[in-house]
């Protein structure tokens, strides 16, 4: 039987009540967020109840989703006061709780009933009995293991019509599916509870064993001694060029990784990925990945990109093994506030140090951008300034362009560039 084409949601991470706003204005189908228990994010600005419920009325006015992210591994302290968080979450108007923890599952059912549940990527789910195992327990939706490949998720398919997530760039996590014990070892934060310190991120050192006692490094040192390369950290995943590959194996929710990123990040990913959706839906048959859609993530790249599990194994090329990749820098700079069409003058909210002479570029909902030097510059009082050097001050400056409130800005420097690392399907 032929499946009809069916357009998945761009789903977006959204740390704070503002970066929910940012990721829905900038083509999120929907976001997932913290509350203020129960998440894997502790140090991200997560929601209390009452700015759940202004981010809920925010994303349904726009047609927009929330989910609430609820997937720690639960030790027997953690329950009690589980029972009124899920009924205090539904009472916002979420639109689905995702969980790991069997536990804290069946509380939110009971305690919660009509609350939609996802199953977190934590649970690690590799096969389709493992997704119809919760679909019979009530779940509506499964976020599958970063471990799964794209011909796993075509078989899912076959045998289960439960929702599928699936995660589609982002950092990727060193530790299977995201269940690690590195940082509580080294610093008692437990990631399974929310205190991920990414000590994987951090720079180590090998040895020869046979060469300990002589300190002779694999990787080689500086000057002082301290280990120049990472040897641990995973790069990030970018699926944007195999869009058709997600859609047509039946993924129904493409996901964002980065609660903890800025704006810049959240507003750039949500984008792209959000232009390609829409690019594929009106036209699968000539269908082209843009090479534009490459260079704007390359804009916020963290570390190198690659496919990840999708179609091999990574190998080295997928570690940050050795010396660190260059990446391109690009200030997030600040937003337009107001835009002066009869004067060509656009007032914008300051981010980063930026001046006359600079290079930058505006960019915005729909995939909109707009290059050009900035020429003059003046503050708040009308005063001329050579540069905006403090954080949210208000500077105006001449812009030949119609931009609009909530566009952002950003440093430009011209370079393209292409993927790291993407394995070919």
């Amino acid at each position: 039987m032929e499946r009809t084409l069916k357009r998945p949601e761009v789903l977006a991470p959204a740390g704070t009540l503002e970066k929910l706003k940012v990721a829905i204005d900038y083509g999120a189908d929907a976001v997932y967020i913290g509350g203020d228990a129960y998440g894997l994010r502790t140090r991200a600005g997560n929601f209390s109840f009452d700015q759940m419920k202004t981010g809920v009325e925010y994303a349904h006015a726009r047609h927009a989703k929330v989910y609430v992210a609820a997937n720690i591994v639960a030790h027997e302290q953690d329950l009690p006061g589980a029972e009124d968080f899920f009924r205090n979450v539904q009472a916002q108007g979420v639109d689905a709780v995702i969980v790991s923890d069997p536990a804290l599952i069946e509380t939110c059912i009971l305690s919660a009933p009509g609350l939609p549940v996802h199953l977190s990527t934590q649970a690690s789910s590799c096969n389709w009995e493992t997704l119809n195992f919760w679909q019979d327990e009530g779940l509506e939706r499964v976020v599958l293991a970063r471990e799964v490949g794209i011909e796993e998720i075509r078989e899912m398919r076959k045998h289960t019509d439960i929702q599928i997530e699936a995660f589609i760039h982002g950092a990727m996590c060193i530790g299977y599916s995201g269940r690690c014990v590195l940082s509580n070892h080294m610093g008692l934060r437990d990631a399974n509870r929310g205190g991920c310190a990414q000590n994987c991120r951090w720079k180590y050192d090998l040895f020869d064993l046979p060469q300990l006692g002589d300190k002779q490094s694999l990787l080689g040192t500086d000057d002082n001694g301290k280990p120049e390369a990472f040897s641990m950290s995973a790069v990030d995943m970018a699926m944007i060029e195999h869009i058709p590959d997600l859609i047509d194996a039946g993924v129904d929710s493409l996901k964002i990784e980065g609660r903890m990123k800025t704006e810049h990040y959240v507003s750039t990913v949500a984008n792209v990925y959000s232009a390609a959706v829409d690019a594929y839906m009106r036209d699968p048959e000539h269908y082209q990945t843009d090479p534009a859609w490459v260079d704007e993530l390359w804009k916020v790249a963290q570390r190198g990109m690659s496919t990840g599990f999708y179609y091999d194994t990574p190998d080295e090329q997928d570690e940050l093994l050795g010396e660190q990749r260059k990446r391109p820098s690009y200030a997030f700079i600040g937003e337009v506030e107001h835009y002066d069409a009869a004067t060509q003058t656009v007032t914008v909210q300051q981010r980063n140090n930026f001046g006359v002479g600079d290079h930058i570029e505006f960019y915005g909902p729909g995939f909109t951008h707009y290059a050009m030097t900035v020429e003059d510059l003046h503050d708040e009082d009308g005063e001329a300034i050579d540069r905006a050097p403090h954080a949210m001050q208000i500077v105006t400056f001449h812009c030949p362009h119609r931009v609009a409130p909530g566009d952002f800005l950003r440093g430009l420097k011209v370079r393209r560039h292409t993927l790291t690392h993407v394995k070919a399907s």
